[in-house]
């Protein structure tokens, strides 16, 4: 039998709970609650409780425990350095939208 964390799809639609966002990503929930205070992991609607997050969260707490526990990060600088990739990956989309502009070289 397949476990959860494998049968996740990764699209919009999907939504996640806290619960299930805790299973995927083998965080607990008090530091996945830290990750979404410091603004490094964000629910579907912040008022909710409650809270659900976008199955394309799953990406991203597990790269918060991969950093983490490969370096030691506390969790105000594992939310730090997830928003330093956050904006790398949004600003390569950035150059490659402008690259695709530029006329073709022979």
């Amino acid at each position: 039998m397949m476990e959860f964390s494998e049968i996740v799809w990764l699209d919009r639609q999907h939504e996640l709970s806290l619960a299930e966002l805790v299973r995927v990503s083998e965080l607990s929930e008090p530091e996945l609650l830290e990750l979404v205070e410091y603004g490094a992991l964000a629910p579907l609607d912040a008022r909710a409780q409650p809270p659900t997050f976008s199955a394309e969260c799953v990406v991203v707490v597990r790269n918060a425990r991969r950093l983490r526990d490969e370096f030691e990060l506390d969790m105000h600088a594992l939310a730090l350095a997830l928003r330093f990739l956050e904006r790398i990956r949004d600003l390569e989309t950035q150059l490659d939208r402008l690259r695709a502009q530029l006329p073709r070289r022979h």
